[in-house]
């Protein structure tokens, strides 16, 4: 159970930062799914100091793939909010819980595999300064999370 736990946890932890990288709060939060990638852009131009060209090819790495995340975004939502309404409903109904669970699962697999596909895009433009900079931001990330994700004993 507990190792299940922590997989949770560092997935949702991934999730979570290959959104802030991929599409800030465009995808959770103030504009929806199709959101606002303004956010993300001026993180990656300020943080990793993108040139214009940079910029470009980023953005246009964004309007591509944002088609296929943006009904996995929406899935996902619809599947909390499905899983909300079962918790709420009564009854304890373990079939439609797994069942509910397993196409979670299945999405964020997929929303993964998306996200993976950005960022592998993404690193492509970057100078090797700057893949050194995402990767030492990333680390610093992933520990706090590993950090939060350990059971207090």
């Amino acid at each position: 159970m507990k190792s299940t736990r922590t997989r949770i946890l560092v997935i949702s932890g991934a999730v979570l930062l290959a959104v802030a990288f991929a599409i800030a709060e465009g995808m959770h939060g103030h504009g929806g799914p199709d959101g606002n990638f303004g956010h993300m852009l001026k993180f990656f131009t300020t943080y990793l100091d993108l040139n214009t060209d940079q910029q470009a090819q980023v953005k246009a790495i964004w309007e591509k793939e944002k088609p296929t995340l943006k009904p996995l975004m929406q899935l996902e939502h619809q599947n909390r909010a499905s899983m909300r309404a079962l918790e709420a409903s009564g009854p304890f109904d373990e079939a439609k819980t797994r069942a509910l669970a397993t196409q979670n699962a299945q999405t964020m697999i997929e929303i993964q595999v998306q996200h993976a596909r950005i960022k592998s895009e993404m690193m492509q433009v970057l100078t090797p300064e700057q893949k050194t900079k995402l990767t030492e931001f990333e680390a610093k990330h992933e520990s706090h999370w590993k950090e939060h994700a350990t059971p207090s004993d």
